[in-house]
Formats: structure tokens, sequence, C-alpha cells
């Protein structure tokens, strides 16, 4: 009997599926590369962010402002691939496609909530940049290593309470349709599309959460790069405008 068809499912005032099924990447031909390919992403991410920790953390002179941001955001990059792509292998190279309910959306936690802090914490870096480059003389009372750790820590927060959000509003969905993810893992998204009830109000969130996470962090990003790029203008000395760029230059790459 499907899931979705249990009559102490229906009885109950929202139905929920016991699990879900991860399509993944079903009929797409040579799948097996995708998985060997994600594999290597997966290592490097994992042995090059571990690297990134270990220099900032034993490497005292780079405990300032700056690199507590840089090893955050190695942090919440080491935790989403980890969160992400391990299980995509497990689901789809060992065909373990089904995932409990509870499950799903505690994967979907750790994912959304890691890609909603390295986006707040690229937001973070440009705000570093700014002050450096267009307050240099107050930058050191304005960023302090007391303020990076009190911010970053307010940004995680911030993160945690924005997918929980998302959560709670699908924790109160019925899902009557089809428990198949049309996904490699717990999309969101394609979580949502499978309810049966009326999904605009949670349409009208997830509009709400893009703002917030996507849109918010690129027009602060760009407003601060402007304002940089007018400031470097403004300098004179041509050796010193490209030494201030170079400080920019990580936090570009970086994005």
């Amino acid at each position: 009997m499907s899931p979705l068809n249990s009559p102490s499912l229906f009885n109950a005032t929202i139905v929920r599926p016991e699990f879900f099924y991860i399509s993944g990447f079903a009929g797409i031909p040579h799948a097996n590369y995708y998985y060997v390919f994600l594999g290597f992403v997966y290592v490097a991410s994992l042995l090059g962010n571990a690297f990134v920790m270990f220099v900032i953390y034993t490497d005292h002179s780079l405990h300032t402002p700056k690199y507590i941001v840089v090893f955050n955001l190695a942090v919440t990059d080491l935790c989403g691939s980890t969160a992400v792509v391990p299980q995509m292998i497990d689901t789809l190279l060992f065909k373990s496609h089904l995932i409990s309910y509870e499950g799903c959306l505690t994967n979907m936690f750790f994912v959304f909530g890691c890609l909603n802090m390295q986006s707040f914490t690229l937001m973070f870096l440009s705000y570093d940049r700014f002050v450096a480059i267009c307050f240099p003389l107050r930058y050191y009372e304005i960023v302090t290593n007391k303020s990076m750790l009190v911010i970053t820590t307010i940004l995680w927060i911030l993160s945690g309470m924005v997918i929980l959000k998302s959560l709670f509003v699908i924790n109160r969905l019925s899902f009557c349709k089809s428990n198949v993810v049309n996904s490699f893992f717990c999309d969101h998204g394609a979580v949502t599309l499978l309810a049966c009830d009326d999904n605009n109000p949670s349409a009208v969130i997830n509009k709400m959460d893009s703002v917030l996470i996507l849109w918010v962090p690129v027009l602060f990003i760009t407003g601060t790069y402007i304002c940089i790029a007018r400031a470097l203008f403004k300098i004179a000395d041509a050796s010193e405008r490209l030494k201030a760029m170079k400080t920019c230059t990580s936090h570009l790459i970086l994005v």
C-alpha cells in the first residue's frame, strides 16, 4: 500500500507521507559519471575548506575581522556540501531513493540554512571591504573581532529562523498527490509542489525568502562596490589605488 493511501493518514487533519522518493538523475544516460564528478568535487571542497580553516585557526596573524568572516564562509561551505553530496551519492549511486518525512525536512534545514548563511556571509564581506576602502581611518574602530563575532552569530540565527519558518509552513501542508520529489535532494520547491493544499501562502513566503536571501545581498554587494569604485577613483596615487583594489580581489573571487 502506498504511504499516501494509509487510512490513518486520511483520518488526520494533515496528510503526511511516511517517506519521499528522491528521483534524482533518473533517466539521464551515463549518470554514474555524475556521481564520480560529485565525489571529486566534494573531496576537493572538504580538503580546501579544511585547509583554509586550519590556516586561519593556527596563524594568529590571521585572527582579524576579515578572516573571521572567511573562516565562517569556509564552515558554511563545508557544512552545506556535506549536507548535500554524501546523501546524494548514497541516494543515487546505491539506489537508496527513499528518505523519511522527518529526514527530508532535516536535510532541507541544513542545506538551505547553510546556503542562506553563505549568502549573508558574502554580503558581510562586502561590508568589511566597504569600510576598509571608504573609511580607512575608522576601520579598526568600526570593524572589530567582537563586532564580527556578534554579527556572525546574528546572521546564523537569522539564517536558521528563515528556513525554520519555511519548514513550519511545509509541516502544515497535506501531501495526498505523490511522494516523488523531482530533484536530487529534498529541495524546498520540489517538495512544496507535491502538496494538495493551497500553495499560495507558501509561494508568498518563498518569494519573500528569495528577496531576503538572494536580492538583498546582491543589491547590498552591488551598492558597496559602487561606493568602493567611486572611492578608488578619488585616489590620485596609482600604486595606492592598486593596493586598495587588491584588498577587494579575494572577496570578488569568492562572489
